[in-house]
């Protein structure tokens, strides 16, 4: 039974995950987080952050983190394989009629209209992410409960990337480099 329900709850999250792994973070949490409860809020901000240290999209290796964690490597295979099965298809399908039509107005309309929606998406995830890194699971935010260390790495890590233009994993791994020098000087 927890077979079938990681292959459809990662098939859900495949097949409408449209624009890419950060559009795809709401659906995963919507899954994972909110209706299955196979992991919290804390453990998927961390499966986030393990996704973006990995090759590979965020989707897929969300798919095959709780799929192991939730029935071993058989459940990573199947969580896997029902994450990618609608992009094989789907993309298949799309590559032979955009080739065929992609000069069509018709067709530039519709990918067009879909473009705000998966900006809207990509910014639901980031708040929710940056909510738990933040003021914590409880979601209450109070500027006494707030994580000021956080927020610091945060603004440095922002700056870095958009005005340093520096490279995201070395920018991930100052971020950790900070966090643990704020953690061993007991801030």
């Amino acid at each position: 039974m927890i077979y079938l329900q990681l292959f459809f709850s990662f098939l859900q999250i495949g097949l409408f995950s449209f624009g890419g792994g950060y559009a795809a973070m709401p659906l995963i949490q919507g899954q994972i987080v909110t209706a299955h409860k196979w992991l919290s809020m804390a453990e998927f901000t961390d499966l986030i952050t393990i996704s973006q240290m990995t090759p590979g999209p965020i989707a897929v290796n969300s798919a095959t983190f709780v799929g192991i964690k939730i029935a071993g490597i058989p459940g990573a295979i199947i969580a896997t394989a029902g994450c990618i099965l609608p992009s094989c298809l789907i993309v298949t399908l799309i590559a032979k009629f955009y080739l065929k039509y992609r000069n069509m107005d018709v067709l530039q309309g519709v990918l067009a209209t879909l473009r705000p929606a998966v900006v809207a998406m990509i910014a639901s995830a980031g708040i929710s992410i940056l909510v738990t890194a933040f003021w914590g699971n409880d979601a209450v935010i109070t500027f006494i409960g707030t994580n000021w260390i956080m927020v610091a790495i945060f603004i440095v890590c922002f700056i870095l990337l958009q005005k340093g233009k520096l490279n995201p994993i070395v920018v991930m791994l100052l971020a950790g480099v900070m966090k643990l020098a704020a953690a061993m000087i007991g801030a």
